[in-house]
């Protein structure tokens, strides 16, 4: 039965966008890899001092990768992820069901060019990745590996003047903070995985239930709300149990991006004099204007920069109320972790663990 769509296609389309800027000079590319295999080291000595969280995956290693290099491999987690949806058109389409008047071929380039246009773009943005999708079952040494493209790193500090040594540690400090999230605590990765799994398997691609989605977005417009807010498409192909589970995973990802955050800052304050000057220009850089503001909501690449100021306002809000250790609480269980709306409620979260399991720990 072949693929709804044609990843070849997805994988040439974002190649040829992510091209647009002049590949690395072999100076340049050895003085990254060397940079990165040194700073990312440093910033998981100076996560788990900051943190407590000791990664159980062994060290971590930086792979330095140009748009291109970046793109095939998430090309390859893109059609991990979409499969569950993907199989159930294909299936659909070969028994001659809701969508065979549409050409098999023409569909599926249509639909790996979107997703290559999707996918490249997303290329030019990226500066460095820990990506639990990027890692295979059969791949599990995968979770040392923290990624940096090189292009967009060398753009940013050109375009900016900022200190290359400094502005690479910073980097490695907010994806290793991520890596150990999922590495050093140990039921993070199945937890996080299972919720994905959860959202993308009982999505039922019905065109009818799409237009019904796309009915109710609009009454949710006519109600002054965004309904691409907390999801981007996939929301209004979710039913109410994959609803619930993209609400969960946006309640965790909020969080560990604002710790990311928040980790990076304090974690490199001794070493990285800068690290507010970059704070200030990146939180910039992440809100889009025009065409690109309008993609990002779309895909709901918005949602989740919204998620880094959320996350850090919930982490700002529980250690007012209770300090680290009240923190610390999040990484006990899969059940001590917020709800998106507790995220943006700090106070319901801190009354909850109150009463969860042990006593609420005050520092």
């Amino acid at each position: 039965m072949p693929e709804l769509i044609s990843w070849e296609t997805a994988a040439a389309v974002a190649a040829r966008v992510a091209r647009r800027q002049p590949p690395l000079g072999v100076r340049e590319r050895r003085r990254l890899e060397e940079d990165f295999a040194e700073l990312t080291s440093r910033a998981e000595e100076l996560v788990t001092a900051e943190t407590g969280l000791r990664s159980l995956a062994g060290p971590a290693r930086a792979r330095l990768v140009d748009r291109p290099e970046w793109v095939r491999a998430n090309v390859a987690s893109f059609r991990r992820l979409l499969r569950p949806v993907t199989d159930k058109l294909s299936a659909q389409m070969s028994r001659g069901g809701r969508w065979a008047p549409v050409p098999a071929g023409v569909s599926r380039q249509v639909s790996g060019a979107q997703i290559g246009l999707l996918l490249g773009w997303m290329s030019t943005r990226v500066l460095g990745q820990y990506d639990q999708l990027l890692i295979e079952e059969e791949r599990p040494e995968d979770q040392d590996i923290v990624y940096y493209v090189g292009p967009n790193v060398l753009a940013v500090e050109r375009r900016y003047g900022f200190p290359a040594r400094e502005f690479r540690l910073w980097l490695a400090l907010h994806e290793v903070t991520h890596r150990a999230q999922f590495t050093g605590v140990p039921w993070m990765r199945a937890h996080f995985l299972s919720l994905v799994e959860a959202a993308m398997a009982g999505i039922d691609p019905d065109p009818r239930k799409l237009l019904a989605a796309l009915r109710r977005s609009v009454d949710e417009v006519r109600a002054g709300r965004n309904p691409l807010d907390e999801g981007g498409l996939l929301t209004l192909l979710a039913g109410p149990e994959q609803y619930e589970a993209i609400q969960r995973i946006g309640g965790l990802m909020s969080l560990l991006e604002g710790h990311g955050d928040v980790t990076m800052d304090r974690a490199g304050a001794s070493e990285i004099p800068n690290a507010a000057r970059f704070s200030r220009v990146l939180r910039e850089r992440r809100r889009q204007r025009g065409a690109a503001k309008a993609l990002s909501v779309l895909v709901g690449i918005d949602a989740k920069l919204r998620q880094y100021e959320q996350g850090e306002r919930f982490i700002a809000a529980v250690e007012n109320a209770g300090g680290p250790r009240l923190l610390a609480r999040v990484w006990e269980e899969p059940g001590l972790l917020p709800s998106w709306q507790e995220i943006r409620q700090p106070a319901d979260w801190i009354a909850r663990v109150g009463t969860f399991g042990a006593p609420m720990l005050l520092s």
